[in-house]
């Protein structure tokens, strides 16, 4: 199982985003997370697809776009046409599931599915066929540096032997509270991509090897759960 890292914007320094970005690729990451608030669907606001389009021809990495946001299908085109490689919506916030996957493949981006800590791993099951990407949430969405929900690791392995049914190539992500501390439980329940903000972005080790030092842990962790 290859692991992923994907640093998340929501916890940089917001007046030096470019900086930012520089600093996560010189660490050898590959994907970015972009945690898309819009102050209804979650109590909190971040940023739009001004910025996805601006941060988009200084980096060769994934941008993973997480639209935590109410109608999302309002905005899919919107997001693809910034750049965004991959573009995840949340079950909750889906009146037409189906539908919003397949404009996202339409657009020209990866799909992806997120559910929330309370929301049963069974409301994705119809659509795993059609996904590249499902997103356990391991904290509620809205906010940067909360601490990991242990309860979420049962959540998480029966995500990986969902996935693992179909056959295909979906990546099991898992966002909140990702660090070098949970991250061993994280990947032994079977997730293989880990965003991770507040530990990459607000570490003493600076933004660069704090990437470092996680992918290491994690890819550690992967090769002895073997």
């Amino acid at each position: 199982m290859e692991i992923k890292i994907a640093p998340s914007l929501l916890s940089a320094n917001f007046a030096d985003l470019a900086g930012a970005v520089r600093e996560a690729e010189a660490g050898g990451a590959r994907f970015l997370h972009f945690d898309i608030m819009d102050g209804h669907f979650v109590p909190n606001i971040t940023f739009g697809p001004m910025v996805v389009r601006a941060l988009r021809p200084l980096t060769t990495m994934r941008f993973l776009v997480h639209l935590m946001i109410s109608r999302p299908e309002a905005f899919v085109s919107e997001f693809a046409e910034a750049g965004a490689d991959s573009i995840t919506v949340h079950v909750e916030a889906c009146t037409d599931l189906c539908g919003v996957i397949q404009q996202i493949r339409a657009a020209g981006a990866s799909p992806g599915v997120a559910l929330n800590p309370a929301t049963p791993i069974s409301t994705v099951e119809h659509v795993l066929g059609d996904i590249n990407l499902l997103l356990v949430m391991t904290v509620n969405p809205g906010f940067g540096g909360q601490e990991f929900i242990e309860s979420t690791l049962p959540k998480i392995a029966e995500a990986r032997r969902m996935v693992e049914r179909t056959g295909r190539d979906i990546d099991v992500a898992v966002d909140g509270g990702v660090d070098c501390t949970t991250c061993g439980r994280i990947v032994a329940a079977g997730a293989n991509l880990l965003i991770a903000g507040n530990s990459i972005f607000n570490n003493h080790l600076g933004i660069a090897d704090a990437v470092r030092e996680l992918e290491a842990c994690a890819t550690s962790c992967s090769q002895g759960s073997r």
